[in-house]
C-alpha cells in the first residue's frame, strides 16, 4: 500500500463545513483507500480567492511559500509516493503540490483540474498562471467534468489526460420506500436538494420555481439546503403553500428523504457535476435536471428539458414521477456506471503506473 499525500486546495475533506467540493474530496479519499493506496492529508492550508483581490492573492502565495517548504522538510526522510490534488483551477490554484513534488521526486496528479486561457488577464491572473503552470507540470489530469476536457487538452501532454467519470459509494439498496410526510394521495413528492447562494444556484431556484407552475398534478416540494439567498428563496416560493424549508440536515436524514420522495428536481444552472443527483439516485430517487453538459454526464435520462424550458421540465417531473421502473433504473444507473468499485478500477489503472517503483 502506498502512501498518497492528498491536498485540496479548496477544502480540506475534514472541514466543519459542509459542500459539494468537501464531498467529492471525502470520496477521493475513500477512492484511493478502495484503491490499496494510503491516503493522508498533506495540508489545510485553504488557497482560493473569491473576490479576485491582489492583496488576498499574495498574502495567500507567501502562505504557500513557507507551507511547501515545511512539508519539504518534512517528508525529506520519508517521501509520499505521490502527490494527489483535488481540484485546481483560477480562483483556487495548488501552490503547494508542484513545488513539493519536484523537490521530493514523486508524482503529481490533479483530479479535476480546470482552465480558461481568459482568466490569465484580470484580477486573478496571477492565480490563474499558477493554476496553468500546476496544469502544466501535472504527470497527470483527471478530467471529470465534460465541460473542463477542452480547455484542460490546450496544456496537457496526451499522455497525462485521463478521464474518470464522477462517482460515489452507492450505500445500501434502499428498503421499502415509505412517505416522508402526511401527504394526500395523488400528490408528488419533490425534493430540491442545494445551497441558496446568489449566482448560478439563484438562478436554478428561479427556474425551479418557474418550472413548478406548470405542474398539473397537485405537489409538496421539500427544499434542503442553506446560505445567503435563502431569504430571498423563501420569497420567490412564497406564493406557492405546498412548499417546505428543512434547511441543512444531516447525511442519514438527507438519504431518508431521497427514499421517501418520488423526484428530486433541480435545474443545475452552471453546476460541474451536481452530485445530488448521483445521492438521489444511489438512494433510488429519480433525478432531474436540465440539459446543461455537468448534470446530462450523471443523470439517466437521455433527452433532458431544453435550459429555461418551464413548460418541458414540469412535464419530465411528472413523468419521471409515474414511471414504475425510474426508482429501480435510477439506482442501477449510478451503481453500474458511477459507484465505487468502478471508478476505483478506473483509477487504480491511471496511478500503477506511475506508483508502480514507490516503496509502501
Amino acid at each position: 500500500m502506498s502512501r498518497v499525500a492528498f491536498y485540496a486546495p479548496m477544502k480540506p475533506p475534514d472541514h466543519p463545513t459542509p459542500s459539494g467540493d468537501r464531498r467529492i474530496a471525502e470520496d477521493f479519499m475513500a477512492l484511493l483507500r478502495r484503491c490499496g493506496h494510503r491516503p493522508f492529508i498533506a495540508s489545510r492550508l485553504r488557497l482560493r480567492d473569491g473576490r479576485g483581490c491582489q492583496q488576498t492573492q499574495a498574502r495567500l502565495t507567501e502562505a504557500a511559500q513557507a507551507e511547501a517548504q515545511r512539508l519539504r522538510v518534512a517528508f525529506a526522510d520519508d517521501p509520499p509516493a505521490l502527490w494527489f490534488t483535488y481540484h485546481c483551477y483560477w480562483k483556487a490554484p495548488d501552490l503547494l503540490g508542484p513545488a513539493v513534488a519536484q523537490a521530493l521526486g514523486i508524482p503529481y496528479v490533479i483530479a479535476e483540474p480546470s482552465y480558461a486561457a481568459s482568466r490569465l488577464t484580470g484580477p486573478w491572473a496571477g492565480f490563474a498562471a499558477a493554476a496553468r503552470a500546476a496544469l502544466e507540470r501535472a504527470d497527470r489530469l483527471i478530467v471529470t467534468k465534460p465541460r473542463d476536457r477542452a480547455g484542460v487538452a490546450s496544456l496537457a501532454r496526451a499522455e497525462a489526460l485521463v478521464e474518470l467519470p464522477p462517482f460515489l459509494d452507492p450505500g445500501p439498496r434502499p428498503g421499502p420506500r415509505a412517505p416522508g410526510q402526511a401527504v394526500p394521495a395523488g400528490h408528488l413528492q419533490l425534493l430540491t436538494v442545494a445551497m441558496m447562494r446568489p449566482g448560478d444556484k439563484r438562478a436554478s431556484y428561479d427556474a425551479l420555481a418557474d418550472a413548478l407552475r406548470f405542474l398539473s398534478q397537485p405537489w409538496r416540494l421539500t427544499v434542503v439546503g442553506d446560505g445567503p439567498e435563502r431569504p430571498a428563496i423563501e420569497a420567490l416560493f412564497a406564493a406557492f403553500s405546498s412548499v417546505s424549508f428543512l434547511g441543512m440536515v444531516s447525511p442519514t436524514a438527507l438519504r431518508a428523504l431521497y427514499e421517501s420522495h418520488d423526484v428530486m428536481l433541480w435545474p443545475g444552472v452552471g453546476e460541474g457535476i451536481g452530485m445530488v443527483y448521483l445521492e438521489a439516485q444511489a438512494a433510488g430517487c429519480p433525478a432531474l435536471a436540465a440539459a446543461h453538459p455537468g448534470p446530462a454526464a450523471v443523470l439517466r435520462m437521455p433527452n433532458l428539458p431544453a435550459p429555461g424550458d418551464a413548460v418541458g421540465f414540469a412535464l419530465a417531473a411528472q413523468a419521471l414521477a409515474a414511471d414504475p421502473t425510474a426508482r429501480e433504473a435510477a439506482r442501477g444507473h449510478v451503481t453500474t456506471h458511477h459507484g465505487l468499485d468502478r471508478a476505483a478500477q478506473r483509477l487504480r489503472a491511471i496511478l500503477s503506473p506511475l506508483t508502480a517503483c514507490a516503496t509502501p
